[in-house]
């Protein structure tokens, strides 16, 4: 099927805010360009991944160890293949039970109907804080 690169962005928003890891992973492609930067060993859902298994898996990863509190898209630009995402998010830390505070940009490739390339921005200072023992 042959989407829009509209149609992308509100599927991919809509998966992640269901936590549909399958229909959610099926809009990246199977090799990736992916990268979240922040602190990797605290938060082991960030950093490089280069397949859609990998992206599965930092999903896992996420959803395992945080709580979503609540989210705001505030604006999301788009021209034939490129995306960005602006908004802003409140997650709990499962592990100690802070509360992490942000706001976020995600910067997306859409190609042939697949997610190509991703960046998450993110107050990452903030996540690994809320992380410590």
């Amino acid at each position: 099927m042959n989407r829009n690169i509209q149609e992308i962005i509100q599927l991919f928003l809509q998966f992640l805010s269901e936590r549909n890891l399958k229909e959610l992973t099926n809009l990246f492609s199977d090799t990736i360009d992916w990268y979240i930067p922040g602190d990797e060993e605290k938060a082991p859902w960030l950093g490089i991944r280069n397949n859609r298994q990998e992206v599965s898996d930092s999903f896992e990863l996420l959803w395992k160890n945080t709580e979503p509190i609540s989210a705001k898209i505030e604006n999301i630009f788009n021209d034939d293949e490129n995306a960005v995402i602006t908004g802003e998010f409140v997650t709990r830390m499962l592990a100690t039970g802070r509360i992490v505070e942000s706001l976020f940009c995600i910067q997306m490739r859409i190609q042939n109907n697949k997610i190509t390339r991703y960046r998450l921005l993110e107050d990452s200072l903030a996540v690994s804080k809320a992380l410590d023992k």
